[in-house]
């Protein structure tokens, strides 16, 4: 055996592969470092991978290299095609991807050794756990994406009552059949069992969760991919993938949790569906009925902004659709010459997966101090002039303040209502994920500017060219 499979040597690496992981991650806390944190996390990887092939007797390398090639040749022009609008789905959909493989290395485990025969207890749990965690993670990340690629309808479908009796009595099988496997059971089809039950538990957890909660639920399955791979990682002896599991497991149930307050709703609350869900493509268009709005042009808007101290804009979904993230930065960048004060209001869960709108502006050059999470803003609403909200919906909506009978009440949003005067850029009057009409538009103080908000933007822009 030569020195580079020397299990000191191979450990060594390891070591160094997570401080990249832990180094990298510090790099994501800010758009300017966002880069190199991302390469630096991906040098660790390269760095673990290597490790991993080190190990003496590892397999055949013929199938590794087709496997690494096929990965490759997949993931690398998905990610760089990958238009903004649909970076949620790619997210979910290669979550997913991570967890599928979790559950059959763990499914190999069991063939491999018998059904886990003359291997220690902890072995087995823990790759059992790996098994159901990466199944459930699979078919509903598998089920998110679908919900967000509106290749099935964004609104909660459920059986009603017995919806959740459903999911606890799959959970019960896959469990009760880890037992059996744990205590002796070595029958192949112990484990097919578990991996169809924890499936069907995964498409069952996610298909009765709206549009409204879509980023939460993102955020919660990449949360159980990292610990299931933590878990395989244990079953295994990979340092490696110990490690890189557990931070992605750590990270993200905190960023479940951060979510879930924002939305002022229980983590187990999500989980049980049934809020909002028509969506930008779930549902027809709704109008205002008998309730009037008032309707402004491009030119009223540039008047009413041009003369402001100071503006707000507040991003939503509707930016991401209309790609509108450069036409913003230049109406507020004339704004900035002409001496009005610009700030951009960001909601912990506009968009359609966590710290989506950051990307969008960073996409931009919007300097990152511009960018004023909720509580930070809220208190300068009352002293703003101007609120421009371009496609938020929900987060804007003061009923989840005023209404005890609306879905999102309890709900923290931005307090846009109390601005001087609110100019909002929709292309109709179809409501947000939650499903319910925004009061906001019915404000005396608000004027409605109809269009693609990318349009709309160019427009008000060149109006304000013109002053």
């Amino acid at each position: 055996m030569s020195w580079v499979q020397d299990d000191a040597f191979i450990q060594s690496l390891y070591i160094v592969a997570f401080a990249l992981f832990i180094y990298g991650l510090m790099g994501l806390t800010g758009p300017h470092s966002s880069v190199r944190g991302n390469k630096i996390a991906a040098l660790g990887m390269a760095v673990a991978v290597g490790a991993t092939l080190l190990t003496p007797g590892l397999g055949n390398w013929w199938l590794i290299l087709l496997g690494v090639a096929i990965g490759t040749a997949v993931g690398v022009p998905a990610a760089r095609k990958v238009r903004m609008t649909a970076m949620p789905q790619m997210v979910a959909l290669f979550n997913g991807v991570g967890g599928g493989a979790i559950a059959l290395i763990a499914w190999v485990e069991f063939r491999d050794t018998d059904g886990f025969s003359h291997q220690p207890a902890y072995v087995a749990v823990a790759s059992l756990f790996a098994a159901i965690v990466g199944s459930v993670s699979f078919w509903g990340s598998n089920i998110a994406f679908g919900k967000l690629q509106e290749i099935m309808p964004g609104r909660p479908i459920s059986v009603g009552r017995l919806q959740q009796p459903l999911n606890l009595l799959m959970l019960l099988v896959a469990v009760a059949l880890a037992v059996i496997v744990v205590a002796g059971g070595q029958s192949e089809w112990l484990m097919v069992g578990l991996l169809l039950t924890a499936s069907v538990l995964g498409v069952l957890m996610v298909l009765p969760i709206g549009g409204a909660d879509m980023p939460v639920v993102i955020s919660l399955l990449n949360a159980a991919t990292g610990l299931s791979a933590a878990a395989m990682g244990l079953a295994l002896d990979n340092t490696a993938l110990i490690v890189a599991g557990m931070i992605v497991g750590a990270s993200g149930s905190i960023l479940t949790n951060l979510m879930a307050k924002a939305m002022n709703r229980s983590i187990p609350a999500i989980v049980a569906g049934g809020f909002g869900g028509n969506g930008s493509g779930g549902g027809g268009v709704v109008e205002a009925g008998d309730r009037a709005v008032r309707r402004t042009s491009a030119a009223d808007a540039a008047i009413q902004l041009a003369f402001a101290r100071q503006v707000v804009v507040v991003p939503g979904y509707g930016l991401a659709v209309a790609q509108a993230q450069h036409a913003v930065r230049q109406l507020t960048g004339l704004l900035e010459q002409k001496g009005v004060s610009v700030a951009y209001a960001i909601h912990p869960v506009a968009g359609r997966m966590p710290g989506h709108m950051n990307v969008l502006l960073a996409e931009a050059d919007v300097p990152y101090e511009h960018l004023q999470e909720m509580d930070a803003i809220n208190d300068e609403f009352a002293r703003t002039d101007v609120t421009l909200v371009i496609g938020a919906n929900d987060v804007t909506n003061p009923a989840a303040r005023t209404d005890p009978s609306s879905p999102i009440y309890g709900m923290p949003i931005l307090n846009v209502d109390e601005s001087r005067s609110v100019i909002v850029l929709k292309r109709s009057m179809r409501p947000g994920f939650a499903g319910v009409d925004n009061e906001l538009y019915f404000d005396p103080r608000t004027s409605l500017l109809f269009g693609d908000a990318k349009s709309s933007v160019h427009d008000i822009t060149e109006e304000l060219k013109a002053l």
